[in-house]
């Protein structure tokens, strides 16, 4: 599988993880009372080890997606050279949309 495959699966489980992570604390959270003129709250539920475990899972999701970036290969000439062909690229697209819009 290629490193841009790789990323992009990272990317979903962080996604996934992240939504899991989110969910959860929501679920376990006690409840509060909103006003005096409502009545207390129920008793939480015990809470579980269930929210370290998922924030563990997204800091190992997040580290392997970063070694996974640090591995994309270093393009040649860095940044100035990769506007330069950015712009060189745009500049061949607008030629080739001329001559297309005038046949």
């Amino acid at each position: 599988m290629d490193i841009i495959s790789q990323l992009q699966e990272q990317v979903n489980s962080i996604a996934a993880t992240t939504f899991n992570v989110f969910g959860t604390l929501q679920r376990d959270a006690p409840p509060v009372q909103l006003s005096l003129n409502y009545p207390d709250p129920p008793p939480s539920a015990p809470t579980t080890d269930e929210p370290k475990q998922l924030s563990a899972d997204l800091v190992k999701a997040a580290k392997q997606f970063d070694a996974l970036v640090a591995a994309l290969p270093l393009s040649d000439g860095g940044e100035e050279a990769q506007l330069k062909r950015i712009a060189q690229l745009q500049m061949e697209n607008h030629v080739i949309g001329q001559e297309l819009h005038k046949q």
